[in-house]
């Protein structure tokens, strides 16, 4: 059981909204039909890493609870969870192909887990226990690797065959971020020692290229031509590097750009004070100009690469509860000597941090917050949007108005027992579109089951393009299970019958949902195919018999 911390009710008392901090749970009930309306849940102690899926439809995140979940990045809605993943906290995730994708953890594991089926298929570990920080794969996706903390080594295992290939020595601190040439065997990989390293995988024999800084690197980033690297150190200053040469081109320092946000214990303001600021996350868009970079600031910065020039920056949040939003001090709380009030927060709340046994003035409480900082950043594949991880969660910055949340269109008139008197009206169209909004697996089934045979052409076209990716979704979870074969095979043809040119222009969007039912449809042809030609042995079998029998039978008349 979970507390319950925070409830609303709706301007109509029909929705009851239930907020549980302790397992990042929202939930809204409809008292009424006794019915969940929405139901999400997060990662219980935040997130920790994120990526984008080849096509750019999903992002997956691990969290320090030590689950993966998926997310679909044009709804916002968490739709996977796997929950018996790592027993420690994922620091690391990364896609091998459109199907596939990798969570390394501070447990000792690397764990591989199948899109299609939702479960780990494959553990990578290592000859002694150690603890990973961070993973890549390579862009054929046979190849991964992952360094770790202590011994500070690299490993490298096959895809296929889950086997440790090499161990790569030479870095003398933490392993704590790597990246694959896009386009070549190269891996560049950063460490806390001050270096980042160049390993040709492919090459045995060939030498490591190390690009040395004057401080710890905390990120790496390959530009998508593979010819530029871009890194980021403990100082707040962006390397960038030529591949090929290994030369240092130019620097940016941004400690000035992304300093912001007064801590509440700092003495001075957040203007002079930008010396722990830095960037732990950088990457290039998606053609390369530039790079988007975030760090323990609550700002997030775009670069031109060309020009060393700052282009935008993003404030992640403007909750001030958490611990460096304010910039300035405030007066209240200030006397000839500074801070008055040190530890307690800027709206001069009484959280008074004393001395441990004092006994005047100090009634035992102590106060903290947490700091707002961005974990990592990350660039979908279609150049349209980009995601960050903060202590708040996952946001996604889109250029596509289409792109802004909505939770699914719901409303108070929209309820199980609605969707129900519609059948019963026959209006058989505004049923599914409705139970298409509650989202409900069970609701959507009885709809599409009550839908009339002749009915399903005119269904399908009142069915919008919100509402198509969720649709194949869901047949393709039934028609696996369900005995009408060809009621649901004319679902699908109608679908694509109607709206096969759309999907065709919004490719990337609904390709996942495609895959998912084609290959539901063609394990259910394998199984009919396998049964029929049985079927058709026994019928040959019977009629051979038949007539075996029916010509002993005119013998023995004849005779």
């Amino acid at each position: 059981r979970q507390s319950i911390k925070s409830c609303t009710l709706n301007k109509t008392g029909d929705w009851l909204a239930l907020g549980c901090p302790a397992s990042q749970q929202l939930l809204v009930w409809e008292w009424r039909s006794e019915q969940y309306v929405l139901k999400q849940r997060g990662h219980a102690y935040g997130m920790s890493c994120m990526a984008y899926s080849p096509d750019g439809v999903v992002i997956c995140t691990g969290g320090e609870d030590g689950k993966v979940k998926l997310w679909n990045s044009s709804s916002g809605f968490c739709y996977v969870t796997m929950e018996k993943t790592h027993t420690a906290a994922v620091t690391a995730v990364a896609f091998a192909n459109s199907s596939v994708v990798l969570s390394s953890s501070l447990d000792g594991t690397v764990r591989a887990h199948d899109l299609y089926r939702y479960r780990t298929f494959k553990t990578f570990t290592s000859p002694t226990p150690v603890q990973f920080l961070s993973l890549a794969v390579d862009p054929s996706g046979e190849i991964v690797v992952a360094g770790s903390t202590d011994p500070f080594h690299v490993y490298c295992w096959n895809m296929q065959t889950a086997k440790l290939l090499d161990v790569f020595t030479g870095h003398a601190g933490p392993v704590t971020c790597m990246s694959f040439q896009p386009v070549g065997g190269v891996l560049a990989t950063a460490s806390w020692d001050g270096t980042v390293k160049l390993w040709d995988l492919y090459k045995s024999g060939a030498s490591t290229e190390s690009l040395t800084h004057n401080a710890d690197v905390v990120c790496v980033a390959f530009r998508p031509d593979g010819q530029e690297i871009c890194t980021a150190t403990v100082r707040g200053v962006l390397s960038f590097w030529d591949v090929e040469s290994g030369k240092l081109v130019h620097e940016v320092d941004g400690r000035k750009d992304i300093s912001g946000g007064r801590k509440m214990n700092d003495q001075m303001a957040a203007a002079n004070n930008a010396a722990s600021r830095y960037f732990t996350s950088v990457c290039y868009t998606a053609d390369g100009s530039c790079v988007i970079a975030g760090g323990n600031s609550k700002f997030v910065c775009i670069y031109e690469v060309s020009q060393q020039i700052l282009l935008k920056k993003y404030q992640v949040t403007f909750n001030r509860s958490l611990d460096g939003i304010v910039d300035e001090f405030n007066p209240r709380v200030q006397g000839d000597w500074g801070q008055t009030n040190v530890g307690s927060d800027d709206e001069g709340a009484r959280g008074a941090l004393a001395l441990p046994g004092a006994k005047r003035g100090d009634d035992g409480s102590r106060t903290s917050r947490v700091e707002v900082l961005t974990r990592q950043i990350a660039f979908s594949s279609t150049g349209r949007e980009w995601s960050a991880i903060s202590g708040e969660g996952l946001h996604v910055y889109s250029l596509d108005d289409d792109m802004v949340f909505d939770p699914i269109a719901l409303s108070e008139a929209i309820t199980p027992k609605a969707v129900e008197y519609k059948l019963s009206c026959r209006q058989f169209g505004l049923a599914l579109r409705m139970a298409l909004h509650l989202n409900e697996y069970s609701l959507v089934k009885q709809v599409l089951e009550a839908t009339p045979f002749g009915s399903i052409s005119h269904v399908v076209r009142t069915v919008g393009l919100e509402h198509l990716e969720r649709l194949l979704q869901y047949l393709a979870k039934i028609f696996p299970d369900s005995p009408h074969v060809e009621f649901y095979l004319q679902w699908t043809l109608e679908i694509l019958q109607t709206h096969g040119i759309q999907m065709e222009k919004k490719r990337s969007l609904y390709m996942r949902a495609f895959r998912a039912l084609f290959k539901a449809i063609n394990t259910r042809q394998e199984e009919l195919k396998k049964l029929c030609d049985e079927n058709r042995f026994n019928l040959h079998f019977l009629q051979d018999h038949a007539n075996l029998v029916l010509e002993t039978a005119f013998e023995a008349t004849a005779k």
